[in-house]
């Protein structure tokens, strides 16, 4: 999603520390790095991880060539020792972590990176741009994938992105449960269903609103969607069957109330024999605006700027941490700010019934097995290189939708409220 070659996403202050790392000789000391947030966005149940996988196939390309190592010692960002260590960069440690569509409360170790001090602080950046942004946006757009009781979303959030993160928010979009893109890029990237219809400007460029809908018809067939809102909405729809009969596969609301709006053309497009044509709304749609529309007649939601956002909540608030150097657990103690040491073994608890009850954290070790735990770290590179087994989008898809299933009932409600699952840190 960044550039094909993305060493440069690193941070200055990272190559500091490598500097000063280097000059001293902790570079390579053995260390342990950890994602994981101290408090979801206000008023939310859950967080839900997205981006691993994407992370990883950005580390087989994070590499110094010479032009940027140039440039970072003619700058003087850093000297002529960590210029030449940086020439042969490459990582060669492990990393661990949750899957992609798992849920996360405060405190999960979603992540854990290890390796030498030196390679391991230089992901910093790189991680959690990738992480903070797509686990935002994946946890938005499963409480809007809720709030939508089954009909389908489509992602169209493109133009209120920067171009690369549209193409890393439609994919985290489809992970958590959006059945479509306008997103072309990530349709080809990624194998996400692509769907879309003319704008208003189209409409505008016709001597009327017939003439533009026989425009489309004419190219696509009647298995296309109509604008239908640029003038009047009720004649909008009365021209589009006229234009392309009862088959009309859709029409799209874009605008006004979309409660009323959606009840009339409902009973509007039935009168004129199209009790088949789908009705998709879009306009600023958010999972509160898409929960409102739960008793009108609506078939597909189309939501934009609110899930590119995350709702509200544009980045997920991880953090990457330092716990453990040569086997010794370390802690931060700032307020507000602390850390628990030691490498992380975490496990989610459930009932007979598969409802989750809780998460149980152990540093240094593992929890005491029970029946019905479930492990929820897995591995995803090791001494440097991607496992062979790393999760699909298709996979990562289910993994998420089976999560949400196994959550209490109250985790699903939009409404402010605690975090579902109690996150234990056992000493």
């Amino acid at each position: 999603m960044h550039s094909s070659h993305p060493a440069l996403l690193t941070d200055h202050y990272e190559l500091t520390m490598v500097s000063a790392a280097l000059r001293d000789g902790t570079a390579d000391r053995r260390c342990v790095f950890e994602v994981f947030t101290r408090r979801l966005p206000t008023g939310r149940r859950y967080g839900v991880v997205a981006g691993t996988t994407r992370l990883v196939e950005l580390l087989r390309d994070f590499r110094f060539d010479e032009a940027e190592v140039a440039f970072l010692r003619d700058t003087g960002v850093v000297d002529e020792p960590t210029a030449r260590w940086l020439a042969d960069y490459r990582f060669t440690g492990d990393i661990t972590g949750y899957a992609e569509g798992e849920l996360y409360f405060p405190n999960s170790p979603i992540l854990t990176v290890s390796g030498t001090f030196a390679e391991c602080v230089l992901l910093e950046t790189l991680t959690l741009s990738v992480l903070n942004h797509d686990s935002a946006v994946a946890a938005a757009a499963a409480r809007m994938v809720t709030a939508a009781r089954g009909r389908t979303l489509i992602e169209m959030g493109a133009r209120r992105a920067q171009e690369a993160a549209a193409v890393a928010a439609a994919r985290a979009a489809y992970l958590a449960g959006f059945g479509f893109t306008s997103n072309l890029a990530a349709g080809r990237r990624y194998g996400i269903p692509t769907a879309g219809t003319a704008a208003h400007a189209f409409t505008l460029l016709h001597d009327d609103e017939p003439a533009a809908f026989a425009s489309q018809v004419a190219a696509l067939g009647r298995d296309t969607t109509l604008l239908v809102d640029t003038y009047d909405i009720a004649q909008g729809i009365r021209n589009a069957i006229a234009v392309a009969g009862p088959e009309l596969r859709a029409v799209r609301i874009d605008s006004g109330d979309l409660s009323v709006l959606a009840g009339h053309s409902r009973e509007l497009l039935d009168s004129l024999g199209a009790t088949e044509t789908k009705i998709i709304v879009s306009g600023d749609l958010d999972e509160y605006a898409i929960a409102a529309l739960a008793a009108e007649p609506v078939d597909m939601y189309g939501a934009g700027t609110a899930v590119v956002t995350g709702s509200g909540a544009p980045t997920a608030g991880l953090v990457y941490k330092l716990v453990e150097v040569d086997g010794r657990p370390v802690v931060k103690r700032s307020e507000h700010k602390a850390t628990v040491g030691g490498r992380k073994t975490a496990v989610r608890r459930h009932k007979p019934s598969g409802t989750a009850t809780e998460e149980i954290v152990v540093p240094q070790g593992a929890p005491e097995p029970r029946p019905h735990d479930r492990a929820l770290q897995r591995p995803y590179v090791v001494n440097g290189e991607p496992v062979d087994d790393l999760p699909t989008l298709a996979e990562s898809r289910e993994h998420l939708r089976q999560c949400l299933i196994s959550i209490p009932w109250e985790g699903l409600k939009l409404s402010a409220g605690d975090p579902t699952i109690p996150v234990i840190v056992q000493a």
